[in-house]
């Protein structure tokens, strides 16, 4: 529980805010939400709302957004539920409408993220109402509370997840948990509720550029193509497992072959969630839970009793972004801190804070592509149009930044702003993963370089010799560049 409030029988409905997990199934929050309106007998209103202050806040992010509210009001239509998206226009206008809806329900329901500024906006929720609030774990296929610790290693929580996850499969969230549900429905808001904070207009949620214009966000940073929602983020899924999911294993590290997944925008803002994607994989594979080797090794081949192209899909998806939410969850509030890297790699980076880099670049030059490096630049470029930057890219993108800043403590702080500000992914525990893992996390000393010390180093000239980047290099015009 969120707090120790009482649940508050007497009042109108249930009600889930949606926060994190924004998608009306394979999420274990509207099954707990449901749970509680079927005993209570009540509607279940479900709101999802959007600030235009959080970190970040841009067009980019807010239309990715919006997109996902506008299918979860076609979907949610048709069931009991009612649901109720809100826009915030202004900074500070939806204060106070938590708890103004708080005020008429038995319980809430939301939905625990371990990481941004989501942790601190629950807590202060849950300090601020009358009623039970219930924050729920629908993030991954372990419960994010069963490690004991944090884990140093993807071989340390591979080994861990392998002997934890046949037991967790048992229980998973229902793939349509309105399918002939039968509840009392609501047909309006309290109407002090509904005057003081109206809806989403249908002008945002039709994807209008002048409604979305109008609201105070960084208007630098534009949509993209790609579209945001669980519709759409189910037919990338689909794509991915028919089209690139059998060769993985071979593609996913050659930018040129564009073969990786393409879904962490969607897992990302919780469209579509690790269950489902786990659970497309494994119908192509035809697998059943025996499949799965007899003992926890910690190995990466074999286990999972699946093709190879699935295996290295399913290492990515479960073992090293489980990592990343396991890390964010047992070191709250260090997890993005410099003093959480292993002090081996703290030292070494000390150590050759002095030495000369071969160039140094301010944050504005790494923002707009403009450093000598012709692959870097292209990534750079990738992340700027397609807000997404392909996932062997960013390895390099890292190490170079980290090379080319004044100290690693400043590679931290830009790598940060600067992903997180473009990418549709950032803001993210994966994220953050990838930034410490630049800086030594998860990793274990190398043999000793310049800048780098004893942290893994990367040039983009060793990337060209292995892996495919031609087309990638030239294809934004930046090989002569």
């Amino acid at each position: 529980m969120a707090n120790s409030q009482d649940v508050r029988v007497e009042r109108d409905f249930v009600l889930y805010w949606m926060i994190a997990a924004r998608r009306p199934s394979s999420n274990f929050a509207i099954d707990r939400a449901i749970k509680w309106a079927r005993e209570l007998g009540q509607p279940l209103v479900i709101f999802e709302p959007l600030r235009v202050d959080y970190p970040w806040a841009s067009e980019r992010l807010h239309r990715f957004i919006i997109d996902g509210m506008a299918d979860n009001a076609k979907t949610l239509e048709k069931t009991p539920a009612f649901y109720y998206p809100y826009v915030e226009p202004t900074p500070g206008a939806g204060r106070g409408l938590l708890a103004a809806l708080a005020s008429s329900a038995s319980i809430v329901i939301t939905d625990d993220f371990p990481c941004f500024f989501l942790p601190r906006m629950v807590e202060a929720a849950a300090r601020q109402i009358d009623v039970r609030m219930e924050a729920v774990d629908s993030n991954g296929l372990l419960p994010m509370a069963l490690a004991d610790r944090a884990y140093s290693a993807a071989s340390h929580f591979r080994r861990y997840m392998q002997k934890s996850l046949a037991v967790q499969l048992q229980a998973v969230p229902t793939e349509r948990p309105f399918f002939r549900l039968r509840l009392p429905r609501l047909t309006e808001l309290p109407r002090a509720v509904s005057r003081q904070w109206p809806r989403a207009g249908d002008d945002l949620l039709i994807g209008d550029s002048r409604a979305l214009a109008r609201l105070p966000i960084d208007h630098a940073v534009k949509p993209v193509s790609t579209k945001g929602g669980p519709a759409s983020g189910r037919r990338a899924l689909q794509a991915f497992v028919k089209e690139r999911l059998d060769s993985y294993h071979e593609t996913h590290n050659h930018p040129d072959s564009d073969g990786t997944s393409r879904l962490s925008p969607y897992v990302h803002f919780g469209h579509v969630s690790a269950h489902e994607v786990f659970r497309a994989v494994m119908r192509h594979e035809r697998w059943s839970l025996r499949s799965l080797a007899p003992r926890a090794t910690g190995a990466r081949e074999g286990w999972w009793g699946v093709a190879k192209g699935p295996e290295a899909f399913l290492d990515q998806l479960v073992v090293w972004r489980e990592l990343a939410y396991n890390t964010c969850v047992k070191r709250p509030g260090n997890y993005d801190r410099y003093s959480s890297l292993p002090l081996w790699a703290r030292d070494t980076l000390k150590a050759h804070v002095t030495d000369p880099r071969p160039h140094r670049y301010t944050k504005s030059v790494f923002e707009r592509a403009a450093t000598e490096d012709p692959l870097w630049n292209a990534a750079q470029r990738q992340l700027l149009e397609e807000g997404w930057m392909h996932n062997y890219m960013r390895m390099l993108w890292g190490k170079k930044i980290l090379e080319w800043s004044r100290t690693p403590q400043e590679a931290l702080r830009i790598m940060m702003a600067i992903m997180d500000r473009w990418s549709l992914d950032g803001r993210d525990p994966n994220s953050y993963a990838g930034y410490f893992w630049v800086l030594g996390r998860y990793d274990r000393p190398w043999p000793e370089r310049p800048v780098y010390g004893k942290v893994r180093s990367m040039s983009s000239e060793r990337t060209a010799e292995k892996v495919r980047v031609e087309r990638y290099r030239t294809r934004a015009g930046l090989a002569s560049k």
